[in-house]
């Protein structure tokens, strides 16, 4: 798994809306908390992108924008963003190779591992969190990261 300090590796991935979005272009206007999550429509994924739906409009306030990567279609990115009122894209990795990339791509090999990443303008990862069971860590996380000066 990518550690802080590490250069976050670029990707090109279809949002929700089947827009191609890429690292490049996201952190052009903002820092990005970049956050992994397992699947579309569970329990604590619910939970989690209610809660960075929640933080959004503060994180933006301070600069850092938010987005969310899982390996379901952009069908089921699309439909859970609605279900939830998601300002923000889902991303959608079903050959999972930006999930490897990272590093997050099978927890005791088997789900995508819950990781929130935040990277600076210059694509350097400068703080991150692993909860795999857990959205709070996420949550406090985003809360924090929204605060911090842009490096």
């Amino acid at each position: 798994m990518l550690k802080v300090g590490d250069c976050a590796p670029d990707f090109s991935l279809l949002d929700q809306y089947g827009e191609i979005r890429t690292l490049a272009e996201l952190i052009s206007q903002d820092r990005i908390i970049l956050y992994f999550y397992p699947i579309d429509f569970s329990p604590v994924c619910t939970a989690q992108a209610c809660a960075m739906r929640d933080g959004f409009e503060n994180a933006l306030s301070h600069g850092v924008n938010i987005v969310g990567i899982s390996s379901q279609d952009v069908e089921s990115h699309r439909r859970f963003a609605d279900m939830h009122d998601l300002p923000f894209p889902l991303l959608a990795d079903p050959q999972k190779r930006v999930l490897r990339a990272y590093g997050v791509d099978a927890f005791m090999g088997l789900a995508t591992r819950r990781a929130t990443f935040l990277i600076d303008r210059q694509g350097i990862i400068t703080n991150r969190v692993v909860s795999d069971f857990f959205v709070g860590p996420h949550s406090e996380f985003l809360a924090l990261v929204a605060r911090a000066p842009d490096a």
